[in-house]
């Protein structure tokens, strides 16, 4: 008898060590259909987000909603109707349309002449002047014209815009701004930045819609352009979502494919 229960008893665990097992592999089981915890933790991965049982649980929900409609059409014999199996082929074709001409876009579509003629016209943007500049913003014409006699006075302007400046990204900075283009500022802004030289602050305070700005130019120097392989992944972008240039190259890619194919 002893013999008999020893023999139930390492059954039996053996039997859960197997579900134990079985539950370590899968994420879920779905009305007896296991879904591999593999799948979970590649949808964990494609999500962008942080692991983190919050974020596996919405995973794992997700994953449980899928395959509950996936068996609910297969009950209903949906799989099985004419129109829904034209409707996924259809569906699986534009997937494919769409994979096999961002590939032939990626590895053979552009050609470098296409990039050169591209690069040509992006070079019309790259002129004038950059600002190096600090600014003080603060939300009273008063408060503005009162600092600005301070700097004229001698007091230090990067102080100033620490512990006045209302613009939380710059005032820990001195007010600093980097270098800036004259149309990438509030035209208000830039009108009077551009009127300065190199080392001069604004006379008067300047009104936006963020409030007075007391304006400081740094430096000055030329727009640098960029070379073509600095912007090549730009470029390529630029050009390809061109939707003209896109129904020719598809045209071109057709062209090719059914030159390369025997079609009896």
């Amino acid at each position: 008898m002893n013999t008999i229960r020893q023999i139930l008893s390492i059954a039996i665990l053996s039997s859960n060590l197997l579900v134990v097992c079985a539950h370590a592999q899968n994420a879920v089981i779905v009305n007896g259909t296991p879904i591999p915890k593999a799948k979970l933790d590649n949808l964990v991965k494609k999500s962008g987000q942080a692991d983190n049982p919050q974020v596996r649980d919405q995973a794992r929900e997700m994953l449980v909603t899928r395959e509950l409609i996936l068996q609910e059409a297969d009950k209903r014999g949906l799989t099985q109707s004419e129109t829904v199996r034209e409707q996924i082929e259809q569906s699986k074709m534009g997937i494919l349309v769409s994979a096999v001409f961002e590939d032939y876009i990626r590895k053979e579509g552009i050609t470098e002449d296409e990039l050169k003629a591209a690069y040509e016209s992006m070079k019309n943007q790259y002129n004038g002047k950059e600002y190096q500049v600090q600014h003080i913003l603060v939300e009273k014409e008063a408060d503005a014209k009162a600092l600005t006699a301070q700097i004229k006075a001698g007091a230090n302007f990067d102080d100033l815009a620490k512990s006045k400046s209302k613009d939380p990204g710059s005032a820990s900075t001195g007010g600093n701004l980097g270098w800036v283009g004259e149309k990438s500022l509030v035209p208000e802004f830039s009108n009077a930045m551009v009127q300065l030289k190199k080392g001069q602050v604004t006379d008067k305070p300047v009104k936006s819609q963020f409030g007075w700005h007391i304006i400081k130019v740094d430096d000055i120097r030329d727009v640098k352009t960029p070379s073509m392989d600095e912007v090549r992944e730009q470029l390529k972008q630029m050009i390809a979502s061109d939707q003209n240039w896109q129904k020719a190259k598809f045209s071109e890619m057709m062209q090719k494919l059914r030159a390369k194919a025997k079609i009896q």
